[in-house]
């Protein structure tokens, strides 16, 4: 313990510069650092991946979100840690019509942006900012966008910018939100990290000199902490901001991403007092740390779903009769004692069974090599060659992309199927996806608000083609059904829509649906109140380190 704790004060030491080293005519005071690292709180997370960026608006990873929106921002509400119910963030209060179309919300006064060595804020946080982010998400005309265009998956995914009509300020502390229909998860949505609200006062700084595109990586919020640095593939730093409006919940000074691709790596830092938290383990892994004692173990049933998902616009996957051999000729059950271990729960729908609205009467096609080289046949695909994209990086809802893929690559042999195996960093494996390149692609989803639309609409809806919807696949009923029940607020009324969505679904096949996944995180004794997220969020409020 004497020896974890040693390590991890002078780690701290090294990564956040505390200490001064070099060869050149300079000394430093071991003992005077080595206090200075003790009394500063220092968390180091060994985190999976790099971000693709840190503007929360233009992705969908949880590795991009974990790394901007959380630390650094706040939505106008936010879910309670470790739960799936909203709670104030920016917005104190909120009111809505009887209509369900108009939502107005009461801003918190006195919130600071976080200072930093490209951006001081000269005003608190008011409805300038609501504006600013929420019309930057869904008006493709907005000033900001012509300086720098992105794409923003989740709020197109979603319909929002055909949703929302209009965005008021009423005044400095108060903003009305006009629907141009009722939408039952809006304020679930609104939780979400791509909703998390950014300064339009810096956006106007950037605009003026030129440098709009910065907002992707010089990140200014009002979070609990101050983006300082990052170093792609190595490191993310950032410091406490001491002017947070909820920074009693906040014990750390020092937030350090450890970007650390390598699995059992992290494993092995946790372990040996050189990380404090770890998260995507691998089965193997997960079980030499519980034989170790060197770390807790945390883990609960994940909110998730990892799938294969067939590229439909791909002439040789348009057909039904391809998916469906393909899908037959899965061995399932192999995959997932070999890929998940004791903690894979075989998958059925596109969404796990602790969603509301999952209907339980949805069975998969058997395994059937036979009957999926008879298909393969009439299909007239016998000599079908296509490519299989994997994940670089371990996800909750697969902890080993490449060996399900070399295990699908065997499968689809046996049925005379050529599959090549394609993998790519992963904020370009994203961009790639949403492009529409691979044939086929091993992808999946940690749901981000508790509602059936975050599965069925942001993953397979036809305003999702271009974002999430990775299989392109576009089915009018499908939609219509899911669109329609986005405007019932009748909880029961939802899911009959949502039970007869997932029926076409899986008539039709875009998705073999492969596992949900046991969630497990490791930390260091020393680590208080981490909580796992069931959304798959990695956040640091609450956390201690003692």
């Amino acid at each position: 313990m004497q020896k974890s704790l040693f390590k991890l004060t002078m780690l701290a030491t090294f990564v956040l510069g505390i200490s001064a080293c070099s060869g050149d005519n300079k000394t430093t005071d071991d003992s005077a650092a080595s206090s200075d690292a003790k009394a500063a709180k220092t968390l180091l997370y060994c985190s999976e991946g790099s971000p693709a960026g840190f503007d929360p608006a233009q992705y969908t990873s949880g590795t991009d979100f974990d790394a901007s929106a959380f630390p650094i921002y706040n939505g106008l509400v936010e879910f309670k840690r470790a739960e799936t119910e909203i709670q104030p963030g920016l917005a104190e209060s909120w009111d809505i019509s009887e209509d369900g179309k108009t939502y107005t919300f009461n801003l918190r006064k006195g919130v600071k942006f976080g200072t930093t060595d490209y951006f001081t804020p000269t005003r608190d946080f008011n409805a300038d900012d609501i504006v600013f982010t929420l019309e930057r998400i869904t008006d493709p005309d907005f000033e900001f966008n012509k300086a720098y265009p992105a794409e923003f998956p989740y709020s197109v995914g979603m319909g929002l910018p055909d949703i929302i009509s209009n965005i008021e300020k009423v005044d400095d502390y108060t903003v009305k939100i006009t629907l141009s229909e009722t939408n039952a998860p809006f304020l679930q949505n609104l939780a979400m990290p791509f909703a998390y609200i950014g300064s339009a006062e810096y956006a106007d700084q950037l605009l003026a000199s030129g440098n709009a595109a910065d907002i992707n990586t010089k990140p200014v919020g009002t979070g609990p902490f101050v983006f300082t640095s990052y170093q792609k593939d190595a490191q993310i730093r950032y410091t406490k901001n001491p002017d947070y409006w909820n920074k009693d919940d906040i014990y750390i000074d020092n937030l350090v991403f450890v970007i650390t691709k390598d699995s059992a790596v992290r494993a092995q830092k946790v372990q040996a007092g050189e990380c404090h938290v770890s998260a995507y383990p691998k089965p193997a892994e997960i079980e030499s740390v519980k034989k170790s004692g060197k770390a807790t173990v945390l883990d609960q049933p994940g909110f998730n779903v990892g799938y294969v998902g067939y590229n439909v616009e791909k002439p040789q996957l348009s057909d039904l009769k391809v998916r469906q051999a393909l899908d037959m000729a899965i061995n399932k059950d192999a995959i997932i004692n070999a890929v998940y271990q004791s903690e894979g729960l075989k998958a059925t729908n596109p969404m796990p069974p602790t969603q509301w609205g999952y209907d339980e009467s949805l069975k998969d096609a058997p395994y059937d090599v036979e009957k999926a080289k008879a298909l393969i046949k009439e299909a007239g695909a016998d000599n079908l060659s296509i490519n299989l994209w994997y994940m670089p990086v371990q996800r909750p809802y697969n902890p080993n992309a490449k060996l399900m893929a070399e295990m699908l690559q065997a499968d689809w042999a046996k049925i005379g199927v050529d599959t090549k195996l394609v993998t790519y960093e992963w904020g370009e494996y994203l961009k790639r996806a949403a492009k529409g390149e691979p044939d086929v692609i091993l992808a999946g989803w940690t749901g981000d608000n508790g509602d059936p639309d975050n599965w069925l609409g942001s993953l397979l809806s036809c305003d999702a083609v271009g974002g999430n919807n990775y299989s392109r696949w576009c089915n009018k009923d499908f939609d219509n059904l899911v669109t329609n029940a986005r405007q019932i607020n009748n909880q029961d009324e939802r899911v009959s829509e949502y039970e007869q969505a997932q029926q076409i679904f899986k008539e039709q096949l875009p998705w073999t649906t492969m596992a949900h996944s046991v969630v497990t995180v490791f930390t260091a004794p020393n680590v208080v109140d981490y909580k796992i997220s069931p959304l798959g969020s990695i956040r640091f409020d609450g956390v201690k380190v003692e």
